[in-house]
């Protein structure tokens, strides 16, 4: 049978794109510059010309982070030694719920996304933890929600969906949270069934109905958490072991000792399902491309997902390759903790030589600007769409932010450079310059007219005005203008 031209389409598109296809080459600065917003938490000094120098390199390394040096880092999450204990050493030295590991968890995350050089693969793990979200800090993950970030999303976020979601399923911490640890055959919860459903794969509009659920939930009794160690076990005595059904998949009345591989088997079902297929291509398009996702790269996506094996790294490969990706520069507004974290690699600051060196203190400053990492209550993690962020009260604290970590009042314990190491040398002669360099530096292309008039305007200096070394807007008042540019809304683009 001949196929339609749409599909002939669609499948052209997948055969050029996967396994083997790279980025567009050659790049221009914009395209460039449009890479790097949407691939990482911001550029750091001296960021857009390494990538420019090879584009193509610098993604595929970015798609196979083990390959990529990133020693200071490591050094960085190192500080905070709670991290390196097991389930069991965490609950053999703290008290029951104790915030004290997940904080740490908490700061460590914000220590990667910002000084991470594996930036593409930072960017994922923000995504999949809110994907399949498990609240942190939360009291019932108190012991192993450490865990969960290293053996769930961090050793599946450019791997294999379906086996994230497999380990997600059997891991304490999303069992506990979604009180599937409680889930008896005379009991069942419903909670993580509704939600594996709704968020983790199929998506409300598959049509599986309340029937499904409860299904699903039935045939998920068993997979619960070890009172005594915390652990994950097994537990035939309190697996349903009736027939169940849902989307194309059937299970006969089985033996109690045979309900975990039941279980997973239904999972994997889920995971390679056409509309998980799309339902994770639609939230990398949101991530990635637009609020308003484009219903045929969507389609493209999901196709290359199921071609091949739900793995994460051809969609990665599809989706930047597709014109739809370079189509939409200033398509997308970062979210406030990627405002302020894009202006802490801006201007090149660096965690202090000893303790946690003001990392801590950044943490508690995403706090209050509302979007705290991995602190997302309900299940389905942080939303992702301009839309959800529109708050004065958010964007005043990131802005005041901002502005005590340019000038360095606040974290005092972080390393900056200098301000005056943003301007170039020699010195431009007029302040049009001063604000022209200054711009580029910080959002990585020159002015607009009306960026460039109103950072004039609040210098109280005309574009052609004669400026000097010794000049207040170039020594004790520059850092001002710097806030100011990383306060705006180019900065905010992402």
């Amino acid at each position: 049978m001949a196929l339609s031209p749409q599909l002939a389409a669609l499948h052209a598109r997948i055969r050029r794109h996967v396994p083997g296809a790279g980025l567009p080459t050659p790049l221009d600065a914009a395209a460039v510059r449009h890479l790097v917003r949407r691939a990482t938490w911001g550029a750091t000094p001296g960021m857009h010309e390494e990538v420019a120098r090879d584009p193509r390199a610098w993604f595929d390394a970015q798609l196979e982070p083990s390959t990529v040096e990133d020693g200071a880092c490591d050094g960085y999450v190192a500080r905070f030694t709670k991290l390196r204990r097991t389930t069991a050493q965490v609950r053999a030295a703290d008290s029951v719920g104790s915030y004290d590991t997940m904080h740490e968890l908490g700061m460590a995350t914000l220590a990667r996304y910002t000084w991470s050089r594996r930036q593409l693969f930072e960017v994922l793990c923000d995504f999949w933890s809110n994907h399949l979200n498990v609240t942190n800090p939360s009291t019932d993950v108190w012991d192993n929600r450490h865990d969960y970030d290293a053996s769930v999303i961090r050793r599946h976020a450019t791997g294999s969906f379906e086996e994230m979601l497999v380990a997600s399923a059997k891991h304490p911490a999303m069992l506990r949270y979604l009180d599937n640890a409680s889930s008896t055959k005379q009991a069942p919860n419903e909670n993580y069934a509704r939600e594996v459903m709704e968020l983790h794969t199929v998506g409300v509009g598959a049509g599986y109905g309340e029937a499904g659920v409860r299904s699903v939930a039935r045939v998920l009794t068993g997979l619960t958490v070890d009172d005594a160690t915390g652990a994950y076990r097994f537990d035939a005595a309190r697996h349903d072991t009736s027939a169940a059904s849902v989307l194309g998949w059937s299970t006969p009345a089985h033996a109690a000792g045979e309900g975990e591989a039941v279980a997973v088997q239904l999972l994997r079902h889920l995971a390679r399902h056409s509309a998980t297929a799309a339902n994770v291509a639609r939230k990398l398009v949101v991530r990635f491309v637009s609020d308003d996702p484009p219903t045929a790269l969507v389609a493209h996506l999901a196709a290359v997902y199921s071609a091949n094996d739900t793995q994460v790294v051809p969609v990665l490969r599809a989706l930047f390759a597709s014109d739809e990706f370079w189509a939409s520069a200033g398509a997308k507004t970062r979210r406030p903790l990627e405002g302020f974290l894009a202006a802490v690699r801006a201007v090149g600051a660096t965690p202090g030589p000893t303790g946690w060196g003001g990392i801590d203190d950044l943490y508690w400053q995403t706090r209050e600007i509302g979007h705290w990492p991995l602190a997302w209550a309900p299940p389905n993690g942080f939303p992702d769409v301009a839309a959800a962020w529109r708050s004065a009260g958010s964007t005043m604290e990131r802005w005041n932010s901002t502005t005590t970590m340019t000038h360095g009042w606040w974290p005092t314990k972080l390393v900056r450079p200098a301000v005056t190491a943003a301007l170039p040398n020699p010195l431009p002669s007029t302040y049009g310059g001063v604000v022209d360099a200054l711009v580029q530096h910080y959002l990585g292309r020159g002015p607009t007219p009306n960026e460039r008039a109103a950072l004039l305007v609040f210098t109280d200096h005309a574009a052609g005005d004669r400026v000097a070394a010794g000049d207040e807007w170039v020594t004790g008042r520059l850092g001002f203008v710097v806030s100011t540019i990383l306060n705006s809304p180019g900065h905010m683009e992402r």
